[in-house]
């Protein structure tokens, strides 16, 4: 992204010339537990950049970067995959035999089921031998100079930075999320931030804000009275041996310096943030490298424009019913638009002449090729954020989690349409496409988006480069830390003046009643004397 000013120059010479002092050479303990292989992404591409910047990086994951030979400065602590869908069986989520089948699962119990496959691969991650040397590890004071890990569901990974005593910075690959109020400080005003999972606009009627705010208490509940109390049980199984105390995962969360959320505007409405809270969504992306020869081909000789269609990485499109399939090669087969379809299995039969498949595809080098008109996609937040980057207007299907609230965002700010894999037809998904590939005013929109999402004064990788040397730089960064984080539950939210307010209002009434019933007995016992 190349500076549009001279103050924007400016503050790029500056992060350079920082970056000379902060934190250059520094040692840096990565976990990535969690099995979505989706959120590796964003931890992957901050792994690389780190080591590419100079520093030594010991990366904890089931996902092996040894393959892109990155150095002598990377060292990979590989852990193996932990098998989630028996997770999913184990709590009964209907009968999901694929990713696609979690549309079907209602919020709550999706909410359980990611709990309890962060407790389940937190678990299992600490009974391997590649972790348990790092945590026996003797002369552990001085060995890092900060642990770099994943928000979602990966708590156990904290207790990392308590025994090598160095500060953490946590990722979210997801955005923000009310239960990160707690681990910063700040009190989300749920009266227009609507739950992760909820797809609202700010703007929401009494009876969203309701829906929404019973979401946010539920996972809150959750959290408190079942997922902090097992994770601190894990914690306790692995560790009591060799630790006279062990840390609840409250104690650890406070260690947390800062949170790199993925996120930015306009792909995020406003709301209020912590000093330590940096959103640098899209740091993920990259410069468009030159396309494999097949597909530039492909691309370059669609005289009227291409689509590009793609599930992500944990949902699949060989995983969609044979109706549907049907469904979609007959509507490409009848649109002069070629089709470049990422489906894991290429021997798709009845392809029409106009559509290509294959089971990898470079999306963000695709989505930046001039002739791609749309983006067919299930709404993650990555994709997301390439369509908007390079102005490509997307038709959303979302199957679960965020995705819902990605694609009503994108519906909201005019450059996307949402429907139903489960219930689409012919007729719908052509009118989708036409009216998308046909009306300008998405192109203009995803355009007027894009250029709001480019513009800031750094990258998203330069920002989150300058901050996690800011951490290191400043031991921490204490000054950075809200005093919230160390308040209880109860004084946190206020609950103790509430409930003096509720005295000083609900006394004087009990007061004033007592008055009244003995006045009265009074009266009735000096009739009865009488």
């Amino acid at each position: 992204q190349q500076p549009k000013s001279g103050f924007q120059l400016f503050l790029l010479c500056l992060l350079a010339l920082q970056q000379l002092d902060f934190g250059a050479g520094a040692r840096i303990l990565a976990s990535f537990i969690f099995p979505g292989k989706s959120h590796f992404m964003m931890t992957s591409a901050l792994i690389r950049e780190l080591v590419q910047r100079g520093h030594e990086v010991t990366f904890i994951t089931p996902f092996s970067l040894a393959n892109e030979n990155l150095g002598a400065s990377y060292t990979e602590i590989l852990l193996p995959q932990y098998n989630f869908w028996p997770t999913c069986k184990h709590i009964k989520v209907t009968n999901a035999k694929t990713v696609l089948d979690m549309t079907d699962v209602p919020r709550n119990t999706f909410l359980e089921m990611v709990m309890l496959m962060g407790l389940e691969s937190t678990d299992f991650a600490f009974e391997q031998p590649e972790l348990l040397k790092l945590i026996n590890a003797k002369d552990k004071v001085g060995k890092y100079d900060l642990l770099l890990t994943e928000q979602f569901f990966n708590e156990g990974a904290l207790i990392l930075a308590h025994l090598y005593q160095i500060p953490s910075i946590t990722v979210t690959t997801f955005g923000y999320a009310s239960y990160i109020d707690s681990i910063v400080g700040v009190v989300t005003p749920y009266s227009y931030v609507p739950h992760l999972y909820i797809p609202y606009s700010p703007r929401m009627s009494l009876w969203e804000r309701t829906h929404s705010l019973y979401h946010t208490l539920y996972e809150e509940g959750l959290r408190k009275f079942w997922y902090y109390p097992a994770q601190d049980a894990i914690l306790r199984k692995h560790l009591a041996n060799i630790l006279p105390e062990v840390p609840t995962i409250k104690q650890l969360e406070r260690n947390i310096s800062l949170i790199l959320l993925n996120s930015h505007m306009p792909l995020e409405h406003p709301k209020p943030l912590a000093f330590n809270t940096i959103p640098v969504g899209g740091l993920h992306i990259k410069p468009p490298k030159a396309l494999p020869v097949n597909i530039k081909s492909f691309l370059d000789d669609a005289q009227h424009g291409a689509i590009y269609f793609s599930l992500g990485s944990q949902v699949r499109s060989a995983d969609l019913p044979p109706e549907k399939l049907k469904v979609f090669l007959n509507v490409f087969r009848s649109m002069k638009q070629r089709i470049l379809w990422k489906f894991e299995d290429e021997r798709l039969p009845n392809l029409p002449a106009n559509v290509m498949v294959q089971k990898w595809m470079p999306q963000n080098d695709i989505l930046a090729h001039p002739n791609v008109k749309v983006f067919i996609s299930h709404g993650g937040l990555f994709g997301t954020q390439e369509a908007v980057y390079h102005g490509v207007p997307v038709l959303g299907m979302p199957v679960y989690s965020d995705q819902y609230i990605n694609i009503k965002k994108g519906e909201d700010a005019g450059y996307a349409l949402g429907v139903d894999y489960r219930y689409i037809t012919e007729e719908e998904l052509r009118s989708a496409l036409t009216e998308l590939l046909e009306n300008p005013k998405y192109k203009q929109n995803v355009k007027r988006a894009s250029k709001v999402f480019r513009d800031r004064p750094l990258s998203g990788m330069d920002t989150a480069m300058y901050w996690i040397n800011y951490v290191i730089e400043h031991r921490g960064a204490p000054h950075m830390i809200a005093a919230g984080v160390d308040l209880s539950f109860i004084q946190f939210y206020m609950l103790d003046i509430m409930a003096i307010a509720l005295a000083i209002m609900v006394l004087p009434i009990l007061a004033l009643k007592v008055i009244c019933c003995r006045r009265k007995f009074n009266k009735k016992s000096k009739s009865k004397m009488n």
